[in-house]
């Protein structure tokens, strides 16, 4: 196996909801709903640098599809990590998330590991982490 991967695929209580929250909070470029003439089939795709995309699938639908029950969401099971160039950028884009109705769960702060970093969870609870981390500055 190749160390990558093309999709992350969230499932969402929502699909417009978080369609939303994405695309007119945070300013995500997207076609919107595509798949609808589908039962469930109905998805949102961002395209995201290097060819990666990130999905928004229905909990149910997404449960459906790999063929398992929909279980009970936790944020605790993972988190999205988006690291920023300069430090000032983690309080600006926390700002931006609490705007567009992301819920703050930990405010920007020094972190342990020398960083700078705060978190948000998006309307469905899925945790992303804003971090200034100079060891991992993006290109």
């Amino acid at each position: 196996m190749e160390p990558r991967f093309t999709f992350l695929t969230l499932g969402v209580n929502n699909l417009e909801k978080s369609l939303a929250f994405y695309r007119d909070g945070l300013g995500l470029k997207t076609k919107g709903i595509v798949g609808q003439e589908f039962e469930h089939g109905a998805v949102v795709f961002f395209d995201l640098r290097h060819g990666m995309k990130l999905a928004l699938y229905s909990r149910k639908d997404l449960a459906w599809d790999a063929g398992i029950p929909k279980a009970r969401a936790s944020a605790t099971e993972f988190s999205i990590g988006y690291n920023v160039r300069k430090q000032k950028e983690v309080d600006e884009l926390m700002e931006l998330a609490r705007k567009a109705g992301a819920k703050i769960v930990k405010p920007p702060e020094k972190a342990f590991w020398g960083g700078y970093h705060g978190y948000f969870q998006d309307p469905d609870g899925h945790l992303w982490e804003v971090a200034w981390a100079p060891q991992f500055i993006p290109e």
